[in-house]
């Protein structure tokens, strides 16, 4: 497990603007490591000038936990693996990255399984996310695996 964080000085005043603080924590890809995720996350969020209200970031953390069991579920049939979560935390807004180098995931075509007259357990926690977050972006790595990016928009 690794950590790495990165205060870079930014004023993060812009939407452009570089992040106001970075970090990357790297977990092995296991159920009971996903807890590590969201103390970083109510980490990152404590940095804010103005903090991030209780409802706001309870619903960050649905949307992180839902990400990365994705990626402890699906993306290491052997178990051995790990998930790196990257938060970048802007005046304006928090990114979160959930990437793997596991075997990749497609979202299941023509939306959500919401949709669906049957829901079967598990299946939900991409539709979660979508509903939670303010975007949402899931892409293959090139160097193989997934990455899944959210970003809330905080004002």
């Amino acid at each position: 497990m690794s950590a790495r964080a990165d205060g870079n000085g930014g004023n993060g005043t812009s939407a452009n603007s570089a992040p106001v603080q970075s970090i990357r924590l790297t977990i092995p890809a296991k159920p009971e490591y996903i807890t590590l995720g969201r103390l970083a996350l109510t980490g990152i969020a404590r940095l804010r000038a103005e903090p991030l209200g209780e409802e706001v970031l309870g619903d960050l953390k649905l949307a992180l936990t839902e990400a990365c069991t994705n990626s402890v579920r699906h993306a290491y049939a052997g178990g051995d693996g790990t998930v790196e979560i990257t938060y970048e935390l802007y005046a304006d807004r928090l990114v979160v990255e959930v990437a793997d180098e596991g075997e990749g995931f497609e979202p299941p075509p023509g939306g959500s399984p919401l949709d669906d007259d049957e829901l079967s357990e598990g299946g939900l926690g991409i539709a979660i996310i979508k509903a939670l977050a303010d975007e949402l972006e899931i892409t293959e790595r090139a160097a193989g695996g997934s990455s899944l990016r959210f970003v809330k928009h905080l004002v």
